[in-house]
């Protein structure tokens, strides 16, 4: 089963929920498969990374899907062209719903190959939001964010990428360049009420909504809290409320 994520120009997200993404960032699979039932139907979109990717969160993730829910694998994936094409057809199969890639153009032309005609959407992350000033200078780049941030969302433009992942407060420019028919997912998601942590672009999710962002990641806020179902709901509550 293939879930085939909405065309913002015909097909809106209306559901406060699938707006939301709660990151399944721990160590085991036992650990995700608790999280998620304490949070039930309050959430209908999961994303996996590294962590939870090379501990079983694979297949998982299938899991997921099966039992009605979208997936967000967060591989970020970057390689040669081949190597990306036939690691994002075999994602593909599993029924994930986003995918991301670095937004280097040969990377994302490979990734859009690999898709084929499935219903998986390609995501090209644009720069990390724990990268700030001081972390683009001491990589070596000469530019700063917005610069960097600005020409990997025209190239995925040009490409036919189906969103960017950038942080919130790039939102608005990301979406003057790249269109409206592109989806725009950030991360660095922190309600008023919980700690930034190791993130320093961030912004609350009503801001994001504001901005014009699609989906918003939350990992810590959701899954850190004392109460996750609460916690997850009062997020939801501030999304449709925006």
């Amino acid at each position: 089963m293939v879930h085939r994520p909405a065309d913002r120009r015909s097909a809106p997200v209306t559901d406060p929920r699938d707006r939301l993404i709660v990151a399944l960032d721990m160590a085991s699979v036992a650990e995700a498969e608790r999280l998620v039932a304490r949070l039930g139907d309050e959430v209908t979109f999961y994303k996996i990374g590294y962590r939870l990717g090379y501990a079983g969160g694979l297949a998982f993730a299938r899991t997921l899907v099966d039992a009605g829910r979208k997936v967000f694998l967060d591989l970020k994936l970057h390689d040669i062209g081949n190597t990306v094409e036939e690691g994002v057809a075999s994602v593909a199969g599993l029924g994930a719903t986003f995918l991301t890639v670095h937004a280097y153009p040969q990377t994302m032309r490979a990734a859009m190959r690999g898709k084929g005609g499935s219903g998986l959407a390609i995501l090209a992350v644009t720069v990390l939001t724990s990268y700030d000033e001081g972390d683009m200078r001491e990589a070596g780049y000469a530019g700063g964010v917005d610069d960097l941030v600005a020409t990997r969302t025209a190239q995925a433009r040009d490409i036919g990428i189906d969103g960017i992942v950038c942080a919130a407060t790039e939102a608005a420019r990301v979406r003057a360049i790249a269109g409206p028919s592109r989806l725009i997912v950030t991360p660095g998601i922190r309600p008023a009420w919980a700690d930034a942590g190791d993130q320093k672009r961030i912004v609350t999710p009503r801001d994001a909504i504001r901005a014009g962002v699609d989906h918003l990641v939350v990992g810590r806020p959701i899954t850190h809290a004392a109460d996750p179902f609460d916690a997850a709901r009062r997020i939801v509550d501030e999304i449709n409320e925006s």
